[in-house]
């Protein structure tokens, strides 16, 4: 079985696309452990960004900064799901 401390993101997720190109990607090799501890203050903070968005109405930065962060957010999950999906697809299949 494998152990998830072990398991690192792979670094096949692309994000913030500029004409169909991805400008970024997660990087591999980080622990699914830190990984998944950076999407949630990204998220943290994102969420906190749409909650001033929603009361400034002069500015669209704070919307817009969510928005981003957002979108690390989700890459750095789909990474690690995909390491996830790996791990127990490689699993062997044991019965009850």
């Amino acid at each position: 079985m494998t152990n998830p401390q072990d398991l690192k993101t792979i670094g096949l997720t692309p994000f913030s696309y500029h004409d169909n190109q991805p400008l970024f990607r997660i990087n591999r090799g980080v622990p699914i452990i830190q990984a998944l501890y950076h999407a949630s203050d990204l998220l943290h903070i994102s969420k906190l960004l749409a909650s001033d968005a929603a009361m400034i109405r002069e500015s669209d930065r704070h919307a817009w900064a969510s928005h981003f962060l957002q979108d690390m957010s989700k890459a750095i999950i789909d990474d690690v799901v995909k390491v996830l999906d790996a791990a127990c697809s490689s699993e062997p299949v044991t019965s009850s």
